[in-house]
């Protein structure tokens, strides 16, 4: 029983939950970035180059063999650096998205710390007496001699 109050402890705590959170958050916006990438900016860059689909651009090393009625007996063998560009395009625009993110994140953080510096100055700054008050405690503090 020990185990799973322990298990369910470690589950609430803040840290877990934002990160699963962020893998959930993540996993939908790489889908997002994917489209992005193959249904938005490749084909306009394909369209500014002349047509091309990155998609199919490929290296063939052997093509493939067919035999009589058309079936592929052999495939071929193709290094296929198409989808290799959309993927690196995908991770770009990943990384600057994440950048731009912990950089805002970085920024505000630094704001709030130098805000918190700020107040905890102020709170150890002890309040200064007036010169009256000092007078007046120099006085109360005479009569009580006297007395």
């Amino acid at each position: 029983m020990s185990i799973i109050k322990d298990f369910k402890a470690f589950i609430s705590r803040g840290n877990v939950m934002d990160m699963a959170i962020g893998v959930i958050i993540g996993g939908a916006f790489g889908k997002i970035v994917t489209s992005l990438v193959n249904d938005i900016v490749m084909p306009g860059i394909g369209y500014l180059i002349g047509g091309l689909d990155f998609a199919d651009m490929k290296y063939v090393m052997s093509p493939a063999v067919l035999d009589k009625a058309g079936e592929i007996v052999t495939p071929e063998v193709a290094i296929c650096y198409g989808n290799f560009i959309n993927t690196v395009i995908e991770f770009l625009i990943i990384a600057i998205c994440i950048f731009l993110v912990i950089t805002v994140i970085q920024k505000a953080r630094a704001k709030f710390d130098a805000l918190l510096k700020v107040q905890k100055e102020e709170v150890k700054e002890e309040p200064k007496v007036s010169d009256e008050t000092k007078l007046l405690t120099e006085i109360r503090d005479l009569l009580k001699e006297k007395n």
